[in-house]
């Protein structure tokens, strides 16, 4: 694949916040750590504390991938490479770049796949820029998530995916054992050309031979990024919590997260930030199989909402100590979680993202555990070779397919016009006259002066009227070259959205199999934070 690069903030698709961060705008400062630089990491390097404790790390992740060997599981690919770099953990010069994500079916949109990439070509950088050092990248499981909605969909080929199933509770522990229409429905839609077979034999066997969404997630990521090095954790775990419950027991019962985030989020609303997450006085759920609801504190008892389940504060004690698995943080309070138990030194994410990240540090502050320096994951538009040569043939740019349709319509009849459409000439010249007709009147009563303004801003609103419709009826002209924009908006901006956001990665693995990952890799540059256009 061709790679062509361009500025975030050329495409309009990110928030003012997030372009302010990766410009180094120095009112955000306080809000995190580190510069995501090469010198930012070595600056890191000088103070960071790894306060996880690796062995437990590292058992639990082996009892994850290998506990289950004798319920007959199917053995996951590059298994003795993976076994590896688990036990790399347990050393004090390893680190690790975490992204996460929800459990999305047959990994959701291209984002899922984007954001695994960006992980593994920074381990990579990384690596060259310290030799010393180890790093792995790590896929957080959001297996503690309920909002089934959000994950039981996938788009591909202009077809939604569905898995018609009422869920409850945590979805990492789901039996995907109802998804036989979904997957039957997807792998139609992959056809059968290419590597389909190959991406039909994976999704077939994670949703089958597992009887929990977060080991069928496991199997299937695995599958595609197990042989670069990525490691999948699963927090949902009794003795990850364990290691946590201390920081658990005071912030509910002192509500730190919620006075911490709270005078932040007031400080970055002042800067103009738009606020992605509230954080609530207990931001912990309740969780148990086919559960998972708000704790609250109410009539001096800690409730959970929607059950008769209540504790006083020595019971809700006892409850974090003897079962510590069964609190779940919610969204402000899981990136403290992953900080505590990963020895981690950057975050990847999308602008979203990035900026509640920056809502966090003072609680990160409080608690006294390092902030990661935080990454916004590469972002690509790939580009078929059918539709690349009408691009090609339009001779439009790369920034340019960003634009309204509308826009670039108008912008290429302009171009390309043997007549000239622009009236700013002849308007610059009624300008002139205008300013002697208004000297002209002020002389004679000075109360003539705002008329003549108001009727020379009559004319500049019909002079542009008339501009318009001189690119209007050019456009008449080339109907039929202006309908290729129509047709390449559409197929690389699927419902006028980004196509990383809705397309699902199927297709492009169908054509190009494991290739895709490897051109991904090859062609994102993580610290160079630009929008990356692959085209075939």
């Amino acid at each position: 694949m061709d790679a062509a690069c361009i500025d975030y903030k050329d495409t309009g698709y990110f928030s003012q916040t997030v372009i302010d961060y990766l410009e180094n705008v120095p009112e955000l400062r306080s809000f995190y750590s580190h510069r995501p630089t090469l010198k930012g990491f070595a600056e890191l390097f000088d103070h960071k504390k790894v306060i996880a404790n690796r062995d437990l790390l590292a058992q639990v992740l082996t009892d994850q991938y290998f506990g289950n060997s004798q319920k007959g599981e199917p053995e996951l690919e590059s298994a003795d490479f993976i076994r590896k770099r688990i036990q790399l953990l347990r050393e004090p010069d390893t680190y690790t770049v975490t992204t996460g994500h929800q459990l999305n079916i047959f990994t959701g949109p291209l984002y899922f796949i984007y954001k695994i990439v960006t992980a593994i070509k920074l381990t990579r950088q990384l690596k060259e820029a310290h030799p010393d050092k180890n790093f792995i990248p790590v896929y957080w499981m959001a297996s503690e998530d309920h909002d089934f909605a959000e994950i039981n969909y996938t788009n591909i080929g202009g077809k939604k995916v569905h898995w018609w199933y009422e869920a409850s509770g945590a979805t990492g522990r789901i039996n995907p054992d109802t998804m036989r229409q979904a997957i039957n429905q997807y792998k139609g839609v992959l056809g059968i050309d290419g590597h389909s077979s190959d991406l039909g034999e994976m999704v077939e066997t994670a949703y089958t031979k597992f009887d929990k969404l977060a080991d069928a997630t496991r199997y299937l990521v695995n599958a595609l990024f197990g042989r670069y090095g990525l490691v999948i954790i699963d927090a949902d775990d009794h003795r990850l919590k364990e290691s946590f419950a201390p920081i658990m027991e005071q912030d509910i019962i002192q509500q730190n997260s919620f006075k911490n985030i709270t005078a932040a989020n007031e400080k970055l609303q002042k800067l103009g930030v738009h606020i992605q997450v509230n954080p609530r006085e207990i931001n912990f759920f309740y969780l148990k199989d086919n559960l998972r609801e708000r704790l609250v504190f109410e009539n001096d008892r800690y409730s959970v909402m929607n059950t008769d389940i209540s504790f006083t504060e020595a019971e809700l004690k006892q409850e974090i100590k003897t079962a510590p698995e069964r609190f779940s943080p919610n969204v402000v309070m899981r990136p403290l979680y992953q900080e505590c138990i990963l020895p981690n030194i950057a975050y990847v994410g999308g602008g979203a993202e990035v900026v509640y990240w920056l809502e966090l540090k003072s609680n990160f502050d409080f608690y006294k555990v390092d902030f990661p320096i935080l990454i916004l994951r590469n972002s690509g538009l790939v580009i078929r070779k059918e539709t690349a040569a009408k691009i090609k043939s339009m001779e439009l740019a790369p920034a340019e397919i960003f634009k309204s349709a509308d826009e670039i319509k108008n912008n290429w009849v302009k171009k390309h016009s043997n007549h000239d459409l622009s009236l700013a000439d002849e308007w610059r010249e009624l300008e002139r006259a205008f300013e002697k007709i208004k000297l002209r009147a002020h002389k004679i009563d000075s109360t003539l002066e705002p008329s003549a303004a108001a009727v020379q801003a009559r004319l500049k609103h019909a002079i542009d009227n008339l501009q318009k419709k001189l690119v209007k009826a050019e456009k008449r002209n080339y109907h039929t070259r202006l309908e290729q924009i129509e047709h390449i908006k559409a197929d690389i901006f699927p419902n006028n959205s980004l196509q990383e956001r809705s397309e699902n990665f199927g297709l492009s693995y169908v054509k190009w199999g494991q290739l895709f990952i490897d051109e991904l890799i090859r062609n994102f540059e993580p610290l160079d934070f630009k929008f990356t256009v692959l085209t075939e």
